[in-house]
């Protein structure tokens, strides 16, 4: 059996691609575990440095935890609502507001922090809250559910199907949470699994909204990268994939349920 040159150029490429991305992820975890990186694996396997982090930044790990699950509810109640009447009101004013709705995409998280300290920094309990940085998770990752959302939206036939249920008897929220909502689960589950990920792993915004009590994971492993050890910050990266991956993967799973559910 021959295998094309093609075949060959893409396992090719895709194996490069691979090994430059997994191989720095590999030694930094390593690094992380290792007693002495300047001296490698021969200084021996410890995981005092994941123990220290543990001590250290236990409060941002929670708090990112918290801030994802917290932005994830934000954009549910607001992104399909949201979706649902844009697709159900198609036209030239539902294209500006789903503009609008994009436009944190289009401005640096920076710039919309910023915006952000501007009108609501003279706030001194809502500023030194995790409340102001929810804030402008939610406005950052908002329109990734909502546009998740509303891809489903455009290829399912909204109009029959809530006219198959209106002439059930069933009244307009009966229609949109038992018909709508569960034929858009493939677009919700979708849009989670970017919203949590987005969340968990922002960092320019987060770094102008936060104060020193209220680091996330990315603040915080910028805090340890740039004032102690390499193994410390390598540990803190090993934490964060720990946490990190196992959601992605069950997030994955659910929408690949989700998918085949809906065929």
């Amino acid at each position: 059996m021959r295998i094309s040159f093609t075949r060959i150029a893409q396992l090719a490429v895709t194996i490069v691609t691979c090994a430059f991305l997994l191989v720095p992820t590999f030694q930094s975890v390593l690094t992380g575990v290792t007693a002495n990186y300047f001296r490698g694996i021969s200084s021996g396997l410890t995981l005092k440095w994941v123990q220290q982090v543990l001590d250290l930044y236990l409060d941002s790990i929670f708090l990112s935890i918290w801030l994802a699950i917290a932005c994830l509810i934000c954009t549910l109640i607001i992104g399909i609502p949201a979706a649902y009447g844009l697709a159900r009101n198609p036209g030239r004013m539902s294209r500006i507001l789903e503009e609008f709705i994009s436009l944190p995409l289009a401005v640096p998280g920076l710039a919309l922090a910023l915006a952000l300290l501007q009108v609501y920094g003279t706030m001194t309990g809502f500023r030194t809250s995790w409340t102001f940085i929810l804030v402008g998770h939610v406005l950052y990752t908002l329109p990734f559910m909502v546009r998740s959302v509303l891809a489903v939206f455009a290829a399912m036939d909204l109009k029959t199907l809530e006219e198959g249920a209106a002439s059930l008897g069933a009244s307009p929220w009966r229609r949109f949470c038992d018909v709508i909502v569960p034929n858009a689960m493939p677009g919700i589950l979708a849009g989670s699994l970017t919203v949590v990920t987005l969340s968990i792993g922002e960092f320019n915004l987060t770094w102008m909204l936060h104060t020193p009590y209220l680091k996330t994971l990315p603040v915080g492993l910028a805090d340890a990268y740039a004032s102690m050890r390499l193994e410390v910050a390598s540990a803190y990266t090993l934490v964060f994939f720990i946490i990190i991956v196992p959601l992605l993967m069950a997030m994955q799973w659910a929408s690949a349920r989700a998918q085949r559910i809906a065929k």
